[in-house]
């Protein structure tokens, strides 16, 4: 292997160009996969730019142009630098490496003279001083040892490993020579070695992904070299036995044993280690089988792997370090939900290790959740594993535990893997584990076989949906990438409605790699047109998703199975025990129950404690289930139930954070519901955050009937959406509600969803709108004499005014809404409208008038105990000293208004306030503030979605916040 031969000195040329020859050798023209790193990302193909090398000869370049770096000690010290990127490394810690134990006693002068030298080639920028040394600022592409790694980390992450071992190849090209050449010795014997060391791992990495792929003949002999250049390195010799034993060639495998083993003993007085013990094992299994009775045989019973295999790293690096060498893992549990991919998985991983397993790979079907037929018995899946190891029948025992007791013998001291798939339960497996250490045993199951992890010490593996881009892997690598980039939207319309899952992904793409004329679009169009489900029928029972999940839904019982159903009526993505409860009318413990019961099943999921799920396809199969097995009547009770669960827990969380907000009276919950408790300001918007989706869902897709539940759980939507934005659900909700308070609640309802909807289109600046519905509110409560509404509407139409520039407008319906909240006794609201017409009076620029008020208002919102009001207010007086050119006094009250909204939750009022908060720095020439202030603003408001954040990325000038 000419690319581990290790020189001293810099002048072996022959060692470049022959470790480059290898690599090309080794990695190209050897149908081991696509291309998939671009030429010009490695070698000297790299676009220009700067570029530092470490992994040869230590040199800079500009552009492709080498820069003059001098003799061995600046090169030394660009090394040290490069070796810590973007760390300080000490002058005491570059003068040892560059002059070693002795040094001058002009140290330090020559040192600062080299660093001097190499700014000036480098940039000032690039080498920086920072106490109590230096440090080199690298940008990414640009050190040659990075480019590696980063290089190494990609194929490693590759599963198949003819493409594995190409991109390791690849990334030893990076590789130019010996590392850190033409530096001192000092720093090659520091860093030099480990160096070294990771080279060899590539590479012996790389052999491996070879032998695995197949390439035994072409790797023989860069073998035979690299242990003739690393004698005392087993994983090598390891490789060579296997790569020889690969090409038919047993009897020279098993001389290499020999020469090592003898060189081992004679040079360290040690025994061959784990890997060649396994190599020798391996090599002897294919002439002396170790099931050497009379009718037994070596099984080799995996089935075919799986083409377009994607995804599944971190339960791959789980299922590879379960059998690594010091692992006491001897049985994995991989479970997951129908349809998800498990066997997949088990199959892939396995033919990826069988090499391990010299004395064979047992595979059994168990058909636990088979929609064809019943579920193997312990004693016919005994008797198969027996006959797959071709015991006679006259060997063969009466009874199950006399089999099994066999079966064990069998397998005693045996390196066997065992894949007992679809195993339905705990009981249908536990017979047909090995009762040894030394072979491997993989269970596939959609139950959770958690009594087989708490006794047997079974290593679980759970599988999950594909992420997006895994989905849209799958999806490319069955009907072709092309077609996928040329259509990416219908692409992940299509990854979407197949839920991510793996078997309705296969089933879709198996349709449009079979119409290739068909565009994705029409494809797509078809999941939205149909039956929800009925796409994803492979025309097979196996391939048919609604038959796959049906076969899992079999084996739930009554209280289970209702729950299920009942699951499909819920609008997601999850569902918390309380609210569970209330939908099926049970108890929260017969709920938990139930919901542990689904989840063991794989029919629903835990993403959070206490919070449950299932994915779309799923959900649509549990909906069909209870619409085809549960009339009408039950249906609606149970989402009558639901709604109110939600509407009081909503009322009840929404009096929390705004108190003082007029009040309105649902009618009591039907039986059965149980809303969950809210303790504080904070549990509440907890609450709404989290079921933020679900209350949005229910009020626009919960069907007629339930008028007055969409209404008035819009209406308690409202401080959330005000303080947390989402201004888009917050129109939309208003809008879907409407129509519902006209029905329900005549011009009350219709008064207070008016005003809703107004606010909403205020948020988004259609203040023509917002205008329309709050003037048609206000309308509504004066034909009804609903005076804390009216007042409401004045203090809302008082912002919408201002914001169209018409400030004595504004001023006026303050006035209005202040007046009739002293007629209503409302200290708390009249001391909030106190503040607006401060605030209107501090834009016409009447500062004291409005300094007066927001005092005046301030001390009674502390009275009252208004936490809210008083933020508000601060604000307002921030506003005041500012315009009375008070800096100092105007970031102070910023800054307690600050705090206040981030007490209450309001992150609406927050930006706005860090906005003008950024300007009172600026006037008092604190700018790092005003910067830090003004980025913090824009994180929220571009969280928000607020119109104002474009503005704000425009201009550094402060604009009036929003007034409540």
């Amino acid at each position: 292997m000419a690319a581990v031969v290790q020189c001293d000195g810099d002048t072996d040329d022959r060692w470049c160009h022959r470790g480059h020859r290898r690599t090309a050798e080794l990695g190209n023209g050897r149908g081991g996969g696509p291309d998939v790193i671009d030429s010009g990302a490695v070698g000297t193909e790299r676009s220009a730019g700067r570029r530092y090398r470490l992994l040869g000869p230590v040199a800079a370049d500009e552009g492709g142009e080498p820069l003059p770096l001098g003799g061995p000690k600046p090169r030394t010290i660009l090394a040290a630098l490069l070796l810590q990127a973007g760390r300080v490394v000490p002058e005491e810690r570059l003068i040892d490496l560059t002059w070693g134990e002795t040094w001058p006693a002009t140290v330090r002068g020559q040192l600062h003279t080299y660093v001097s030298g190499l700014r000036r080639r480098l940039g000032a920028g690039t080498v920086v001083r920072r106490p109590p040394g230096y440090l080199i600022n690298v940008g990414p592409g640009e050190l040659d040892l990075h480019e590696f790694e980063a290089a190494v980390a990609r194929a490693r992450g590759e599963t198949d490993a003819a493409v594995r071992a190409d991109l390791l190849g690849r990334a030893l090209t990076y590789w130019s020579g010996p590392e850190l050449s033409g530096t001192t010795t000092w720093l090659r014997g520091t860093y030099g070695p480990a160096l070294r060391e990771r080279h060899l791992v590539v590479w012996e990495d790389r052999y491996d992904a070879e032998l695995a792929a197949g390439r035994c003949a072409e790797v023989v002999g860069a073998l035979r070299q690299a242990v003739q250049t690393e004698p005392l390195r087993e994983r090598l010799h390891a490789q060579l036995m296997r790569a020889l034993h690969g090409c038919g060639r047993t009897a020279e495998a098993l001389d290499v044993y020999a020469a090592v083993r003898a060189r081992l003993a004679d040079d360290l007085g040690v025994d061959p280690g784990e890997l060649l013990r396994d190599a020798y094992r391996l090599v002897l299994g294919a002439d002396e089988p170790r099931f050497s009775g009379p009718g037994f045989s070596v099984p080799r019973q995996l089935p075919t792997p799986p083409s377009g295999f994607v995804g599944r790293t971190r339960q791959l690096e789980q299922l590879d370090a379960a059998v690594r060498p010091g692992s006491d893992a001897r049985i994995v549990v991989l479970t997951g939900t129908a349809g998800v991919g498990k066997t997949t998985l088990a199959v892939r991983w396995a033919h990826t290790v069988r090499a391990r397993f010299p004395d064979g790979q047992l595979y059994l079907d168990l058909r636990g959740f088979d929609p064809t037929g019943a579920a193997a018995s312990p004693a016919e899946a005994v008797r198969c594993l027996l006959d797959a190891m071709q015991v006679p029948a006259d060997r063969i025992p009466p009874g199950l535990d006399a089999q099994v007791g066999l079966y064990r013998s069998l397998l005693a001291d045996r390196r066997i893997l065992v894949v007992l798939d679809n195993a339905r339960d705990a009981d249908q497996v536990r017979p047909l584990l090995p009762g040894t250490a030394s072979g491997f045993t993989v269970v596939t199951s959609r139950a959770d076989l958690a009594s087989i992890v708490a006794a047997e010490g079974a290593v679980p593996v759970p599988l999950d949906l594909l992420t997006t881009d895994e989905a849209r892997r799958l999806l490319a690598g069955r009907i072709g990438a092309d077609r996928v980039r040329r259509e990416p939207a219908a692409a992940d319309e299509i990854v979407a409605a197949s839920a991510r899952l793996p078997l309705a992904l296969a089933v879709v793409a198996a349709r449009a790699a079979g119409r290739p004329a068909f565009p994705l679009a029409a494809i797509a169009a078809e999941l939205r047109d149909h039956d929800r489900l009925d796409p994803f029928d492979g025309g097979a029972p196996r391939s048919d998703v609604r038959t796959v999940l049906a076969a899992s839904y079999r084996t739930l019982d009554a209280a289970a199975a209702t729950m299920f159903r009942l699951l499909g009526l819920h609008p997601g993505p999850t569902i918390p025990v309380p609210a569970a409860a209330s939908l099926a009318g049970v108890d929260v413990e017969a709920a938990r129950r139930a919901l542990v019961a689904l989840t063991r099943a794989h029919l629903a999921d835990e993403p959070a404690p206490g919070r449950y799920g299932m994915h779309d396809l799923l959900r649509e199969y549990a909906a069909e289930l209870a619409r085809h097995h549960d009339d009408r009547a039950w249906r609606r009770a149970a989402t009558r139930r639901l709604l109110d669960h939600h509407l009081h827990t909503a009322i009840a969380a929404d009096r929390w954070l705004n108190p003082h907000r007029d009040a309105i009276t649902p009618g009591p919950p039907c039986a059965g519901v149980r809303p969950e408790p809210i303790a504080d300001a904070h549990r509440a918007m907890e609450w709404f955050t989290v079921e933020h989706p679900v209350l949005v869902a229910l009020v626009l897709s919960t069907s007629a009937g339930f008028d007055a539940q969409r209404w008035q759980l819009a209406w308690a939507l409202g401080t959330y959406f005000d303080r947390q934005g989402h201004w888009d659900d917050y129109v939309a909700v208003q809008h879907a509600a409407l129509g519902a308070a006209e029905r329900d609640a005549g011009p009350l309802g219709s008064a207070h969803t008016h005003r809703n909807l107004g606010r909403a289109y205020s948020r988004l600046q259609m203040l023509s709108e917002a205008d329309t519905h709050l003037r048609r509110a206000l309308e509504l409560y004066d034909q009804g004499g609903e005076e804390t509404g009216a007042a409401h509407v004045h203090g809302n139409l008082s912002w919408v005014l201002e914001r169209s520039g018409r400030h004595l407008d504004a001023l006026h319906h303050a006035r209005q809404a202040m007046l009739r909240y002293e007629r209503l006794g409302d200290r708390a609201m009249t001391a909030n409208a106190r503040n607006t017409v401060g605030w209107q009076h501090a834009q016409l620029g009447e500062l004291d008038e409005a300094f007066a008020h927001c005092r005046a208002a301030l001390t009674l919102l502390r009275e009252t105990g208004d936490r809210f009001g008083e933020a508000v207010t601060w604000d307002s007086l921030g506003y005041i000293h500012q315009r009375r050119g008070e800096p100092m006094e105007a970031v102070a009250c910023y800054r307690r208004a600050l705090e206040l909204f981030r007490e209450v939750g309001d992150l609406s009022n927050e930006g706005q306030t860090l906005r003008k908060l950024a300007s009172a720095y600026e006037v008092a020439g604190n700018h790092a503030a005003a910067g830090d202030s003004r980025r913090a603003a824009l994180r929220i408001l571009d969280r928000l979605g607020h119109p104002d954040a474009e503005q704000l990325r425009a201009s550094d000038e402060p604009a009036a916040g929003e007034q409540d």
